[in-house]
């Protein structure tokens, strides 16, 4: 499941992406009252993941590493239900600390420039 659309920019410790496909019906998150801001921690999840992505391509490294989300924290939902915004959700992560066993970021998704969803998230990576 690809939920973000691009990626405008990114550098060593941030990535911001955008995404609109919080409003199609086939949104693979979406409920039967439609997708719930709760879903758009999995928005800040991806972006942490095409982050970490980038970072190791930047290097070198052509591999995908495997990562389990462990954790989120802090989380604030400023609306219940997102799928009737029109245009794209902005969705941005700062790399709070990463090492070789996993990384913390704090993610916010934004929709014309209203927060809709914030937040801390942790992933561990897999042994190997």
């Amino acid at each position: 499941m690809c939920l973000l659309d691009a990626v405008l920019a990114w550098d060593a410790k941030t990535i911001h992406a955008t995404s609109a496909g919080h409003a199609r019906a086939d949104n693979p998150l979406r409920g039967e009252h439609g997708l719930h801001a709760v879903h758009l921690a999995e928005y800040g999840a991806q972006a942490m993941a095409v982050h970490g992505a980038l970072l190791a391509r930047a290097d070198g490294v052509e591999e995908v590493r495997a990562g389990r989300l462990v954790s989120l924290r802090d989380v604030q939902l400023c609306e219940e239900y997102v799928d009737q915004l029109d245009g794209r959700l902005d969705v941005h992560a700062q790399c709070l600390y990463s090492d070789d066993s996993g990384a913390q970021y704090a993610f916010r998704v934004e929709h014309r420039g209203r927060l809709l969803a914030a937040g801390r998230a942790a992933v561990i990576y897999a042994a190997g």
